[in-house]
């Protein structure tokens, strides 16, 4: 188990452990920024990961429901930047170790309130991976906050096959295409 400065619940721990995990290996989506490279993780805080906890990588099962993670970030400028230009990639990846949270029911047993989940409350979401993190799962497999698509976020420092984990193709986000389909 992997030692980290966050204490964890023992009741979460154990629910963890009795969900168990499943691999999964498939095709993947992620938008960028235009130049970053897609397979960097992220340290930042996002809705499964604490500040500085561990590197997370988010990716869609969904190409759209890549999309609706930035356009949602995107809109929530006072103006939409126009200027920003995006990449929507196509990964590979292969997990070993998948915690699969099926759903807001599975979220709410976790103890998330999912008539928040939308919300920018992080942190039972954050919570969760964390201990899944210490338990030494490499991914989370989760419902999308913003689409009907389900996410795989990555926990890179627990990934066995980083190498496993490549682009496949990219092409261009159009945003204002996006913008007028939804």
């Amino acid at each position: 188990m992997r030692r980290t400065g966050r204490r964890h619940e023992r009741e979460l721990l154990d629910t963890l452990e009795a969900i168990g995990s499943k691999p999964f290996e498939g095709e993947v989506w992620r938008a960028c920024i235009r130049g970053r490279n897609p397979l960097l993780g992220s340290t930042a805080p996002g809705r499964w990961n604490a500040a500085g906890e561990m590197e997370a990588l988010y990716t869609s099962l969904d190409q759209n429901g890549a999309l609706a993670e930035i356009g949602f970030r995107l809109s929530q400028e006072p103006v939409w930047p126009s200027r920003l230009e995006h990449d929507l990639y196509r990964l590979s990846v292969k997990t070993e170790k998948s915690l699969h949270i099926d759903g807001l029911p599975a979220l709410a047993r976790l103890g998330v309130d999912v008539a928040r989940y939308a919300s920018f409350d992080s942190s039972q979401t954050q919570a969760i991976a964390a201990a899944a993190r210490f338990l030494e799962f490499d991914s989370l497999i989760v419902p999308s906050a913003r689409s009907p698509a389900t996410h795989l976020v990555l926990i890179l420092d627990t990934l066995a096959d980083i190498d496993g984990l490549r682009v496949l193709d990219s092409a261009p986000v159009d945003w204002v295409a996006w913008r007028s389909r939804r």
